[in-house]
């Protein structure tokens, strides 16, 4: 049982009555948010009995599993045999540059070909951590000159993977701060940059979300999904936080499903997102 389960299930068991407001006040430390919280207590309330840990954990878990899309389809290649473009957006932090890699390596253990873009360019560190994991892995990164405009490097990513027929590119983007008007519009220049070679393009846009920061994943996928349509998060640093719940109130308020988890450093530390799993096994 995840962190969240376990402690919650240690301060009921040993109480004699329930304390709602401290139930309360640990559902919404868990990120879970004021309105489904409120939903699950009262739920709680109206079995009109004493209420057991058990409950506690079965009730939460089937609003959970309620607000929570089904099994996502994984990418797939595309049947024109042009790339399927995928934009990976975040800020600094999250682990956006593992993750891309992480991605891919997940996309090449299927069969998949894959071609990984540095685009964070004005960080040298992580065009420098791209290429060390697309070493690692066997899979080419296409880089730019330091400060080189980020869409050129992904326009150059994507010119090579269409002649390399390659299945996927993966274009790391620059670390934004969701607040800086200037950098969300670089994000727009890369997406209408991509779409020249294929109007289709991109295909994919996932936000990197880091499970312990709670409401400022919020606040960063509601910016982002302004400057550039979200079609799903990669939940980063679920291995040991207990945590996760901010990944609900997102899909809850925002419609962004999660699509991918990250639960630690290793390549393999890696998963679609499984309903079910997720809802039993990292909350």
């Amino acid at each position: 049982m995840a962190g969240f389960f376990k402690s919650l299930l240690g301060k009921i068991t040993n109480r004699a009555e329930i304390d709602w407001d401290d139930l309360e006040a640990d559902l919404i430390a868990s990120d879970l948010g004021i309105h489904l919280t409120t939903f699950i207590i009262d739920d709680l309330k109206d079995l009109g009995r004493k209420i057991s840990a058990e409950d506690v954990i079965e009730v939460t878990r089937r609003h959970l599993a309620d607000r929570l899309p089904q099994d996502v389809a994984p990418p797939a290649p595309r049947p024109d045999g042009k790339p399927f473009v995928i934009l990976v957006v975040g800020v600094n932090g999250t682990g956006k540059t593992t993750s891309s890699a992480k991605l891919g390596h997940w996309l090449t253990k299927r069969g998949h070909s894959v071609v990984m873009a540095a685009a964070d360019t004005f960080r040298a560190a992580a065009v420098e951590q791209l290429q060390r994991w697309g070493d690692r892995l066997h899979i080419p990164v296409i880089k730019g000159n330091p400060n080189a405009d980020p869409s050129s490097v992904c326009f150059h990513a994507h010119q090579k993977a269409i002649a390399e027929k390659a299945d996927f590119l993966i274009c790391d983007t620059a670390g934004r701060l969701h607040t800086r008007h200037n950098l969300m519009e670089e994000l727009t220049k890369i997406r209408r940059t991509i779409a020249k070679q294929d109007e289709t393009a991109p295909h994919l846009t996932l936000l990197v979300v880091d499970a312990t920061t709670g409401s400022n994943a919020m606040q960063q996928a509601k910016e982002f999904h302004k400057a550039s349509p979200l079609d799903g998060l990669i939940v980063t640093k679920l291995d040991g936080s207990g945590k996760g719940g901010i990944a609900i109130t997102i899909y809850d308020q925002l419609d962004i499903p999660p699509r991918f988890l990250g639960t630690g450093e290793e390549p393999d530390a890696f998963a679609i997102f499984e309903r079910d799993k997720f809802v039993k096994e990292v909350l």
